[in-house]
C-alpha cells in the first residue's frame, strides 16, 4: 500500500521540479529582456540629450537599413521619445509576466516540498 502512494508523490515531486525548472527559465529569460529594454531606453535617453543640445532648425539623419533620411531634429526627437515610452511599457508588462508566473508555481500546494523558487 505505501508503494502506490510513494510513486504517486514522486511523479508529482517530478512535475513540479519541471515546472519550477521552466518557471526559473521564464523568469531569466524575462531578467535578460529587461536588462536589453533598459540599455536600449538608455540609449535613447542619451541620444536625445545630445540632440536636444543642437539648434532646433539642424536636420539630421536617420539611419534606415543600408539607408540615411533626411529627418528635422523634431522628428528624430519624438522618435527617442516614443522608443523610451515603448521600451518602458515593455519593461513593466515583463516585471508583471513573471511576478505572475512565480505567483503560479509558488501558490502550487506541494510547492513547499521543493523550496528551490525564491
Amino acid at each position: 500500500m505505501a508503494a502506490p502512494v510513494d510513486l504517486e508523490l514522486k511523479k508529482a515531486f517530478t512535475e513540479l521540479q519541471a515546472k519550477v525548472i521552466d518557471t526559473q527559465q521564464k523568469v531569466k529569460l524575462a531578467d535578460v529582456q529587461i536588462e536589453q529594454l533598459n540599455r536600449t531606453k538608455k540609449h535613447a535617453h542619451l541620444t536625445d540629450t545630445e540632440i536636444m543640445t543642437l539648434v532646433d532648425e539642424t536636420n539630421m539623419y536617420e539611419g534606415v537599413g543600408r539607408m540615411f533620411i533626411l529627418q528635422s531634429k523634431e522628428a528624430i526627437h519624438n522618435q527617442l521619445l516614443e522608443k523610451q515610452k515603448i521600451a518602458e511599457e515593455k519593461i513593466k508588462e515583463l516585471e508583471v509576466n513573471s511576478t505572475t508566473v512565480i505567483s503560479e508555481v509558488s501558490t502550487t500546494p506541494a510547492f513547499s516540498l521543493l523550496g528551490i523558487l525564491t
